[in-house]
């Protein structure tokens, strides 16, 4: 008799077991990136995912879909403003579209280290920015810590002032400011989505490109570069963008949830690109690729003009009065 209830009593647990397990979540978020799998981003996304669905009680489910799974980052954002469960990670620029105030985040040479960019994205100013984004836009920024690194020079041939890059092609980020950027510093701008630059210097469609230390390693574009110079030109702040809708239509405990866990991640984030960037150079020059410090003045002089043609230099003085200086 004894066995019998206790028989019962272990099947009734196990079929409420399986229920739970199999029970579908209320909401979905499909958070998509261009980045490895490796990369410290996604790897922080992956503790983000754990963390949503534990504290939400299963009522969401987070999907990662690493390496372009979803498209590129523009396609995302599509997404994401139709008003479909799409998440992604987008550097200011993306969203200074709809904004243009976001470009100063940007801006080259704007910011003297990471530090002073992650406590302005804290601020007030910053807030009503992304309050801005949901109105024009539909988009909203769950947080804006997701630091990805110092971007810096690719190239197969050294390099150690503008006049360097005279002529050579260097793939970036296919936004005015970006392009503007990498002009200004003497190069030949030529946007291409992530997925393309690997195999592009590869077959010699282009000369170089810029990037992060994170994003160099984990694309293992090491193997077709022969130079990083480390301009130092933006630090790449990301943030974890997704449909104000899709979040809106979340009941207010499970929005503070997905809020609140994306900037802990980002911070994680944060903390793993600057503490791993010296490894990671370490592990590039292993490869027999020379990464070369530089004196970067000149690089700072030649992209100034950039701050006037986009209509940043007062934002920029409005960033430094906000940070105190």
């Amino acid at each position: 008799m004894k066995f019998g209830k206790s028989l019962a009593l272990g099947t009734a647990l196990l079929l409420a077991t399986l229920s739970t397990q199999t029970m579908a979540a209320d909401f979905t978020l499909k958070l998509g990136s261009v980045l490895s799998p490796t990369d410290p981003l996604q790897i922080a996304a992956e503790g983000f995912k754990k963390s949503v669905e534990e504290k939400s009680g299963g009522r969401i489910e987070v999907q990662l879909f690493p390496s372009s799974q979803l498209g590129d980052t523009q396609d995302m954002m599509d997404q994401a403003a139709a008003g479909a469960n799409v998440g992604t990670f987008v550097e200011a620029s993306r969203v200074s579209v709809f904004v243009p105030e976001f470009n100063v985040l940007v801006a080259p040479y704007a910011f003297s280290d990471v530090s002073e960019l992650a406590e302005f994205v804290e601020s007030d100013t910053f807030a009503s920015w992304n309050e801005k984004l949901k109105e024009k836009s539909g988009l909203t920024l769950l947080s804006f810590n997701w630091y990805q690194g110092a971007r810096h020079m690719l190239t197969k041939k050294p390099i150690t002032k503008p006049a360097d890059l005279n002529g050579v092609r260097v793939r970036t980020i296919g936004q005015p400011l970006w392009v503007e950027t990498i002009n200004a510093m003497g190069a030949v701008a030529t946007p291409l989505p992530w997925a393309e630059v690997y195999p592009s210097l590869q077959t010699g469609v282009i000369d170089g490109a810029e990037a992060q230390p994170s994003a160099i390693w984990g694309a293992k574009l090491y193997e077709v570069i022969k130079n990083v110079t480390l301009t130092k030109h933006i630090f790449l702040m990301s943030g974890m963008l997704v449909s104000d809708a899709w979040l809106k239509s979340l009941p207010a405990d499970l929005q503070a949830i997905v809020t609140e866990e994306s900037k802990r991640w980002g911070a994680s984030a944060l903390k793993s690109n600057v503490d791993g960037a010296e490894k990671i150079f370490n592990d590039i020059r292993a490869t027999g690729v020379e990464v070369t410090a530089i004196d970067i003045a000149p690089f700072r002089d030649a992209v100034k003009p950039v701050w006037d043609k986009l209509e940043l230099t007062d934002l920029v003085a409005e960033v430094q009065k906000t940070l105190g200086n």
